[in-house]
Formats: structure tokens, C-alpha cells, sequence
């Protein structure tokens, strides 16, 4: 019995023994690699190991239009409220809203009262005073008539043109007529109504010509000229030419950008005032390339590109400017004007790493590759960008 007490105390010393001694003298810790140790054994790893496979497409640059787009709008270029300018009793009014109008067409009349009584007046006013002077400058001649009393007389002949010229002006002004051709808008009297000077008659607007109007950005104003051709697309989807007719040279403080005007033919006032519109600008011809616009990407400063790849078969990625899109895709620039595009895979690789290409069905080899590949033939692969060799689908045409 004293055995076994004495063999448990001695395994309960050990077991407390070794306790004790692993707080004393803690394992050393296993420090992480950095990250930069880390991401040079990861890319060592695959470079040993096996590539990551993506499939591309050789696109060749095409000749694009490079334009300046706006949004706009279109806008008629004048409204105006046609008022009088004397008073009196509306006695008709000669238009309706929707009406068009030419210059000079009557669009109110209003009663002429005594005003036409006044011009007769003035018509005998001046008869008297045209018979006094011509009897003056007889009695002159004669030497019976003073120089002094000879302009008094003028005077007076004068003044009589000048009071028939106001009864006349006067007489006029009961007839509002339209300042220019356009539509009525909008009317604001009806017959029967009294007004004085400054109240509208009706509200007239000048469609002919439209204007399409917009601003530019200060990026692209630089690039556009007084009379430079402008295609505009309307909401409607009808498309429309004019001109360049007005460059602001103040830019928003908002928005830093700068007015545009541009004069578009209206002649049947088919255009309204008010629709949506793009406006194009061509301002000249550039290289380009149509692709997906899911094949775009941003790199770690948020630019936007696309990955490509090189003649060592290594992923490049190429800073991209978007010039236009269509119904096939968008048109970008900053490739090189023959580029092996990956189409799939683009996530899969980052810039610098070796890749196995796969040419997709109806791609074709840039000069340089289907020359190689004319003198090696081998089925199954192929020579591909700058003699790099790439895994092909059975049965591809790699003709360029």
C-alpha cells in the first residue's frame, strides 16, 4: 500500500513538473511571412506549376469618327408676348393657341374710337399749314415777307406733319400684329376685355429655325469650331443637322462647363421645343477597337482597362478610353492596333503572369504568327503572338 502512495506522488511531481516547465519556456512562435514573402512564394508556386488557361482573340484596329457627345436639349429660339401699347376695347381676336402666323399678321384689334377722327384732323391741320407756307415763301420773293416770319410759318407746317404722324401711329396701334412668324402659344385677352399699354395679347413662339442646345465639357471644348456640322438624335429617335451657331466662353462655375448652341432648319414645326437630345460633334478620325464592355476592368488606382496579352504570352493590362458604343459593343482606344484580347479569363490573371491561350473559334493570328505557323504546321496547337506557342481548339482556322 505504501507502494502505490509513493508511486502516485512521484507521477504527480512529473505531471507538475512539466506543467510548470512549458509556462517557464513557452514554444517559440512561428512568425508569418509579410505579404510581399508571401505573394513571391505564391507566384513561385505557380510558376512551377501549371499555367492558367484562358481563351483570346486577335482584334485589329478599325478607322472610328471620334466625336464629342452632349446631352441637350431642343429649344425654340425666341417667346415672345405680344402686348399693346395704347388702350382700349378688344373688338376681335384674329388667332386661336396653335395658330401659325406670319410677319405682320393681325393677331388683336382693338376699337379705334376717336382715334380716326384725330387723323383727319391732322391731315386738314397740315393741308392749312402746307397753304400758308407756300404763300409765304410767294410773298418773300416779293420782298413782302420777313426770313424771321417765313420759319414761324415752316414751324408751324411742322409740327402739323408730326401731329398727323402720332393720330397715324396711334390709329395703328389698335391692330397688335405679330413682330415675326412663329405659333401662338398661348392667348390672354378675348373680345370684349378693356386693356392698357403693356397687357399681352397672345404669347407667340419662333420654331424656325430650332435650337439644339447643351453643355460641354471643358475636356472637349477646345476641339469645337463656329459652324461646325452637329448630328443630333432626338427622344423620338428622329435625327436632325445644323451647325455650331454659339461657343460660350464663361464656363458654369457649377459645373465647368460651357454653353452650346446649334441652329437646326424647322421650317414645317415638325421639332418641338423641349425634347431630350444627343448631340454629336465629329471632330476627327482615330484607331479603335470594338469589344464587350464586360471585358472592362479597374486597376488598383480605379482607371479603366482591359487585359491583353503580350508576345511572351504574359498578361498586360491596358489603360482604355471608351469613344463610342452600339448596339455590338463599345469602341475603345489604347491598344495597339493588332491585340490578343483575353475574352475568357480576364478575372482569372493579373498583369505579369504566363498564361496558356486558347484562340476562340473565328479569331484569327496577327502577320508575324501565321507565318510561323505556315512554316511549322502541327495540329493541336499553333504558333501564337510574336511566335508564342498556344493550345488551339480542333479543328480552328488560324488564317488571318
Amino acid at each position: 500500500m505504501r507502494t502505490t502512495y509513493i508511486t502516485a506522488l512521484i507521477i504527480a511531481i512529473v505531471v507538475t513538473a512539466w506543467l510548470i516547465s512549458g509556462q517557464i519556456n513557452p514554444p517559440e512562435k512561428v512568425m508569418p511571412a509579410s505579404l510581399a514573402i508571401q505573394n513571391s512564394e505564391n507566384n513561385a508556386a505557380l510558376d512551377d506549376g501549371e499555367l492558367t488557361r484562358v481563351r483570346a482573340q486577335v482584334i485589329h484596329a478599325e478607322t472610328r469618327t471620334a466625336k464629342v457627345t452632349v446631352r441637350g436639349q431642343t429649344q425654340n429660339k425666341r417667346t415672345v408676348t405680344v402686348k399693346s401699347e395704347t388702350m382700349g376695347k378688344v373688338v376681335s381676336r384674329a388667332v386661336e393657341r396653335g395658330n401659325r402666323v406670319a410677319t405682320g399678321d393681325l393677331l388683336c384689334k382693338l376699337a379705334t374710337d376717336n382715334r380716326a377722327a384725330a387723323v383727319s384732323e391732322a391731315e386738314a391741320g397740315l393741308g392749312h399749314a402746307q397753304i400758308n407756307f407756300e404763300g409765304s415763301l410767294k410773298l418773300q420773293k416779293r420782298g413782302l415777307q420777313s426770313e424771321t416770319a417765313v420759319a414761324s410759318i415752316k414751324a408751324e407746317l411742322e409740327r402739323a406733319k408730326a401731329n398727323l404722324s402720332r393720330a397715324k401711329l396711334e390709329l395703328a396701334r389698335t391692330e397688335i400684329r405679330a413682330p415675326f412668324a412663329g405659333l401662338v402659344e398661348d392667348t390672354h385677352v378675348e373680345k370684349g376685355d378693356y386693356i392698357q399699354p403693356g397687357v399681352g395679347c397672345v404669347t407667340l413662339v419662333d420654331l424656325d429655325p430650332m435650337l439644339l442646345v447643351g453643355q460641354v465639357a471643358e475636356r472637349s471644348v477646345h476641339s469645337l469650331k463656329i459652324n461646325d456640322l452637329v448630328r443630333g438624335v432626338l427622344a423620338n429617335g428622329n435625327t436632325v443637322e445644323g451647325r455650331i451657331t454659339f461657343i460660350g466662353s464663361k464656363s458654369n462655375e457649377r459645373t465647368r462647363t460651357y454653353a452650346l448652341e446649334v441652329e437646326i432648319p424647322n421650317a414645317d414645326y415638325a421639332i418641338k421645343s423641349g425634347y431630350t437630345a444627343q448631340i454629336e460633334i465629329a471632330v476627327g478620325e482615330i484607331m479603335a477597337h470594338q469589344v464587350s464592355p464586360a471585358l472592362l476592368s479597374l486597376d488598383d488606382d480605379g482607371n479603366i482597362g482591359i487585359r491583353t496579352i503580350n508576345s511572351q504570352n504574359r498578361v498586360v493590362f491596358n489603360l482604355v478610353n471608351i469613344v463610342a458604343d452600339d448596339i455590338k459593343g463599345i469602341w475603345i482606344t489604347g491598344l495597339p492596333d493588332v491585340a490578343t484580347l483575353i475574352t475568357v479569363g480576364q478575372e482569372l490573371v493579373v498583369p505579369g503572369e504566363e498564361v496558356e491561350i486558347s484562340f476562340q473559334t473565328g479569331s484569327s493570328l496577327p502577320a508575324v504568327a501565321k507565318k510561323r505557323a505556315d512554316n511549322n504546321p502541327t495540329e493541336g496547337s499553333a504558333v501564337g503572338t510574336a511566335g508564342a506557342t498556344v493550345t488551339t481548339q480542333s479543328g480552328l482556322s488560324l488564317s488571318q
